[in-house]
């Protein structure tokens, strides 16, 4: 987990990576897969989108860490797609009446509470903070939960074992988003605690 004192390093400017792809492609499908859940009700299609989406988002970090790829546009990218896959997820289970709303809304008023904190977080001279190990076990649990409530919308033996699954992973998933995003707090409160303390140590008349 990344210390609550620090920020995200420069990334390099790079723009045509295999991890910028994936997240791409990851982006491309978030449309795709409102149109077969909600449309044709294609769950097993919607549920295959979904899944690839899981897949290409372990790879792309994968891959930017092993082969040096990390980039600045993969860091805004690669967190866009999750949170466009969870609420696009969201939406459509909430249409189709197979989650309720308030879990719905959960998720995405975390998120709209921490946008609260971005100029903040500018006027110390900071972009984003790093995202730690929590926020990221968070989304993958809800990325597991929302094609697993998926499959579970029906009457056969496999939504059967689909379905406590798919409610674990949930309400773990909103449980851990909202730890995680208390934590982002805490960095916050720490980097601006810390510019305090270095203000008041430049001032005139400070003792060095």
């Amino acid at each position: 987990m990344v210390a609550r004192n620090e920020v995200a390093s420069p990334a390099p400017e790079r723009v045509w990576t295999i991890p910028n792809l994936l997240s791409l492609l990851r982006l491309l499908g978030v449309p795709l897969f409102l149109w077969l859940a909600l449309g044709p009700h294609a769950d097993g299609w919607a549920f295959a989108v979904l899944a690839f989406a899981g897949v290409s988002d372990y790879a792309d970090g994968k891959i930017a860490r092993r082969f040096n790829q990390s980039s600045r546009l993969g860091a805004l990218l690669d967190p866009a797609a999750d949170r466009l896959y969870i609420l696009a997820t969201i939406i459509a289970l909430i249409v189709r009446g197979i989650v309720p709303v308030w879990l719905g809304v959960s998720v995405p008023a975390r998120d709209l509470l921490l946008a609260f904190t971005v100029p903040v977080l500018r006027r110390h001279g900071h972009s984003v903070l790093p995202v730690h190990f929590l926020g990221k076990a968070a989304t993958l649990n809800l990325l597991y939960a929302f094609p697993l409530l998926l499959l579970a919308d029906g009457h056969n033996t496999l939504a059967d074992i689909a379905r406590p699954f798919g409610w674990a992973f949930a309400v773990w998933g909103v449980a851990l988003y909202w730890w995680a995003g208390w934590l982002y707090v805490v960095q916050l409160r720490q980097i601006m605690s810390d510019d305090r303390t270095r203000g008041a140590a430049l001032a005139p008349g400070a003792t060095p």
